[in-house]
Parts: C-alpha cells; sequence; structure tokens
C-alpha cells in the first residue's frame, strides 16, 4: 500500500526521501510549503502537532491499521523496521547505529542548523552566534571524521538510516563554514553517499518547488512569531 508523505526539501524532508527511495516503498508526497505556512494548517497538525516535516501516513501500519508518524528520526527507525532493511539486525549493531542517529537528531541537526540559520539567514550579523555555532559545527565534523576514519560508514561496515539521517545536514557544508578538505574522511564518505542512485532521486523529490526563501512572509513564517503561535 502507498505510504503517504508530508514533506518539504529541507535536511529533514531529504532524510525519508532517501529512505523511501532506498527501500522502494510506494509513496505518494504532498508538499507542505514552509514558506507559505502550510505547517501551521489544521490538517497537517492532526498529523504532525509540532508542526514540523516531514510526516508519514502509513494506511498499513503494525496493527493493519493506518500509522501517522512525525519525527524524521522514529519515521527512520519505523520504516527500518517495516523493510528489515538499513538497521543492523544484531543487537549491538543496531545500538551502534542507533546512537550515531541519535547524534544526528541531537547535535548535527540542530547546530548545524543553527550556524547556517545565524551565518546565512539572520537578519543581522551577530559575531558571537556566527563564532559559537561555526566553532561548534567544526568541533562536530571533527567527531564525524574520526568515526569514519574508524568505520566505513557510522553504524560500521554496512549503510544505515544513521547515514541517511547524517547526509542531508553535510549538503550545506560551505554555509556552516566548513571545508570539506579538512575532513578527508567525511569527504569520502559524502562523495561515496552522493553517488548513490537511490540518494540522488530522493533529493530530487519537490526539488522544482524548493525556492530561496528571502520574502517577509516567508522569514516570518519560519524565523518570526508566527511560528510561536499556540495552536
Amino acid at each position: 500500500m502507498t505510504i503517504d508523505l508530508y514533506s518539504w526539501p529541507t535536511p529533514n524532508g531529504h532524510k525519508i526521501h532517501i529512505m523511501l527511495e532506498e527501500c522502494e516503498l510506494p509513496y505518494l508526497v504532498h508538499a507542505v510549503d514552509i514558506g507559505a505556512g502550510e505547517q501551521f494548517s489544521s490538517k497537517f497538525l492532526a498529523i504532525s502537532p509540532n508542526n514540523k516535516i516531514p510526516a508519514i501516513v502509513d494506511p498499513d501500519g503494525p496493527d493493519g491499521r493506518p500509522l501517522s508518524l512525525f519525527e524524521s528520526g522514529a519515521i527512520l527507525i519505523y520504516l527500518a523496521g517495516k523493510t528489515g532493511r538499513f538497521l543492523p539486525a544484531d543487537e549491538r549493531g543496531k545500538f551502534v547505529a542507533l546512537q550515531w542517529l541519535m547524534f544526528q537528531m541531537g547535535h548535527v541537526g540542530p547546530m548545524l542548523g543553527q550556524a547556517h540559520h545565524f551565518r546565512r539567514y539572520a537578519p543581522e550579523q551577530i559575531e558571537y552566534a556566527i563564532n559559537r555555532y561555526t566553532n561548534e559545527a567544526r568541533r562536530l565534523y571533527a567527531v564525524m571524521d574520526k568515526r569514519l576514519a574508524q568505520a566505513h560508514f557510522f553504524a560500521g561496515a554496512g549503510y544505515s538510516i544513521a547515514d541517511m539521517a547524517i547526509y542531508p545536514w553535510t549538503r550545506s557544508h560551505a554555509g556552516q563554514g566548513i571545508d570539506l578538505e579538512a575532513y578527508p574522511h567525511v569527504k569520502r564518505w559524502y562523495e561515496e553517499i552522493s553517488s548513490r542512485p537511490a540518494v540522488q532521486r530522493g533529493l530530487k523529490v519537490l526539488e522544482s518547488q524548493r525556492r530561496v526563501l528571502t520574502d517577509q512572509k516567508a522569514r516570518e513564517n519560519l524565523f518570526g512569531a508566527t511560528q510561536y503561535q499556540r495552536r
């Protein structure tokens, strides 16, 4: 049965686009234009109460009933369990993969996102914020480089949902103040992941709808008071 995917072409959206393509699961994508404020609609909030993309509705849930899920990390784990792919079957390997997935959810996404925001989108250049988040980005890339010097992929020998989660956030490395030449093991991994056909297909999902979010309405929906309203 076809999974309904509610998404937009951002790093968190790309994680799930890539996973669905890698698993070759049938899905129907519904664009949620975050610049236009569509994430605040009552229909989307019923699926994703945190008003963030991506979210899915699987009509064939674990008990045969529809299941809706938000939070990209939870969706990756769910799809790995549903298909039996991209998460090691052995207990040790599974938890190694999950720790690197949590590393992305708790550190890579939030910190690299802040680095990109203060370097590219903030209405004023705040030196303290730029330095703080750029330095944290460099620290995180160093952590990743050390891991990838020890293992081919984040979970070990095999490609997993941990790689799918981290990769989209590294695509904006220049905007985060990062030169990949300084992190050769990340660079090797990045180029290998970039060459995967399913990754390339996943990055094309909704690509034509992506735009530079510079108009005032988009900035208000993404960074202004609109996102803080109680709903």
